[in-house]
């Protein structure tokens, strides 16, 4: 069974066929980065707008790279929900003029559910496992015990790791994307130049939870952290200091989510994900099995639309014509005991 993905979440265009919901035929990315990288951040407008202009060349790119037809697609998968809704309605409406042109099944994806599907295009993965979900809007632990069925232990209570990142890099011009420019200033910086601090949220319902809120304005206001005569104040040395405490903070929580359910196998993905050390941190924790996706399935991308699609089709699962586009969901609450 083929299935057409299709990704206009945020600043991604994206489309991709996926074969038995594994095997990658084709993935086509536009990204929109050189476009917003003057306003240092993700201008709606712009992004819904370069969406419209892109979309059916990208989608016939991802045809033609793979050489498969129309007709032969079995499905058409579309992100829809979360993320800017102006984008994303561009992608709900053009599968949904395609599903009806063409006669063929649609469904609407959660592209958060997506992003702890993507290893899975690369790994034969066994249930149940730990899914760390880390991007620019959500940051979340979980224990996944199928593709469809997460229960979340804990996420953040205010602010995305991800988000943290981007307002640190334009808080100090640091450079754009903001969570790539971080984890490259920081190879040339003393992680403990700044002693960032931890928020103590370790105690009963907030056991796996996350804040980032209190960390970004601890760097801002990072005068308070330095540790004068043992380093140098630098860019480098703030984003080699942010980005350890950032990670360690999250790795303690998932480190405390192996001990409390005894899983040993933790399944990663969302663009912050392609940070180097988080990438580190998590293959450092004693016995267990860290899989994470590769960089390209690391962000946005159109093959883990349609890899968890198809596995919806088996089910017999499909959306009508009236599926809408939604800029959030309730389904990444935490619902953990």
């Amino acid at each position: 069974m083929k299935i057409l993905g299709i990704e206009s979440s945020c600043d991604e265009c994206s489309a991709s066929v996926v074969e038995d919901g594994k095997h990658i035929l084709s993935n086509v990315i536009a990204t929109q980065i050189d476009f917003h990288r003057v306003y240092n951040g993700v201008v709606p407008e712009i992004a819904s707008r370069l969406h419209t202009e892109w979309i059916t060349s990208v989608v016939r790119r991802a045809l033609e790279e793979c050489n498969v037809s129309l007709q032969s697609i079995d499905g058409i998968a579309v992100t829809n929900r979360p993320g800017l809704v102006g984008s994303l309605l561009v992608g709900v409406s053009f599968a949904k003029g395609m599903a009806l042109a063409l006669d063929k099944p649609l469904i609407g994806v959660d592209h958060i559910r997506a992003h702890l599907f993507a290893p899975h295009l690369e790994y034969e993965i066994s249930y149940p496992y730990l899914g760390v979900l880390v991007s620019g809007g959500h940051t979340v632990i979980s224990k996944v015990d199928s593709f469809d069925d997460i229960t979340v232990m804990g996420t953040t209570i205010d602010d995305a790791c991800g988000e943290a990142f981007d307002k640190v890099a334009k808080y100090y011009e640091l450079g754009y994307p903001g969570g790539v420019a971080i984890d490259r200033l920081s190879e040339q910086g003393d992680p403990c130049a700044f002693n960032f601090p931890d928020p103590s949220l370790h105690k009963g319902d907030h056991r796996y939870d996350v804040s980032y809120s209190g960390l970004k304005t601890a760097v801002i206001n990072q005068l308070e952290h330095f540790r004068n005569g043992e380093s140098v104040m630098s860019k480098e040395n703030i984003a080699a200091s942010f980005q350890k405490a950032a990670v360690m903070m999250l790795i303690k929580r998932v480190k405390r989510a192996v001990k409390d359910t005894g899983i040993r196998t933790i399944v990663a993905g969302g663009g912050v994900v392609a940070n180097s050390l988080l990438r580190k941190e998590l293959k450092n924790i004693d016995r267990t099995t860290v899989l994470f996706p590769s960089r390209v399935l690391c962000t946005d991308n159109a093959a883990m639309i349609a890899g968890i699609g198809y596995y919806y089709f088996q089910q017999g699962e499909y959306s009508s014509l009236a599926l809408n586009a939604s800029a959030r969901v309730d389904a990444f609450r935490k619902k953990y005991p």
